[in-house]
């Protein structure tokens, strides 16, 4: 028997609705725990949910940040002013922190500093990376492109630097069970890896043109 399906016209929707409606049907979103630092010296952090890497050569990656009441989030006005940023993988343990860091504040406060989390600096650039983080990567701002009508940018960054916990590296791979990383569905509601499922490996080009580009 077919199943029913209701039909929603996306342009009948406003931003709201529509963010609720494809914030649970694109799932699970890894979470980006990005480090910022003010013109003052404070250091911002926030949860970004869309999130994803665009390029292995040089290594970069993408984050969309929103705006808040037509404002630059803290997060997207700091990156537009230094170019740089940290993008930090948080694990299960500390998934209480990723969610509080998400909570609205002042352009003062350091939510590092009120969920008690200890920053280390990084080496090629200003903005520093969370001690405890299992991966952290520090980021130069490459390109940023608008996209729609409310104000949002996805910002593009070149990692300079990967800061992984030595216990991750598996013959240069992750082991992402011991990653334990945590990801968001719809709503204040988040997920762990679950069940995983092991599948035969396949046969891949080489994505390396010897005597050419990536």
């Amino acid at each position: 028997m077919t199943p029913s399906h209701t039909t929603l016209a996306a342009d009948s929707l406003d931003p709201e609705a529509t963010y609720r409606l494809m914030s649970g049907i694109v799932v699970p979103r890894p979470i980006a725990w990005i480090t910022t630092l003010s013109a003052q010296g404070v250091v911002n952090l926030a949860p970004f949910s869309c999130f994803t890497f665009v390029s292995n050569k040089p290594p970069l990656l993408g984050v969309n940040i929103g705006r808040k009441a037509g404002r630059l989030k803290d997060t997207g006005a700091h990156i537009h002013e230094r170019g740089e940023y940290v993008v930090n993988i948080g694990h299960g343990g500390q998934l209480h922190a990723i969610h509080e860091s998400s909570a609205e504040h002042a352009p003062d406060v350091s939510e590092a500093e009120l969920l008690g989390l200890a920053t280390v600096p990084s080496g090629h650039i200003a903005v520093p990376r969370l001690a405890d983080a299992p991966v952290s990567m520090e980021c130069r701002l490459e390109r940023v492109i608008p996209f729609g009508l409310t104000g949002a940018e996805f910002f593009v960054g070149e990692v300079l630097a990967f800061h992984v916990r030595s216990d991750l590296l598996q013959a240069g791979k992750i082991d992402t069970r011991a990653l334990d990383p945590v990801c968001r569905i719809g709503g204040p509601n988040y997920a762990t890896l679950g069940e995983i499922i092991t599948l035969r490996g396949m046969a891949q080009t080489a994505k390396t043109v010897v005597g050419g580009g990536a």
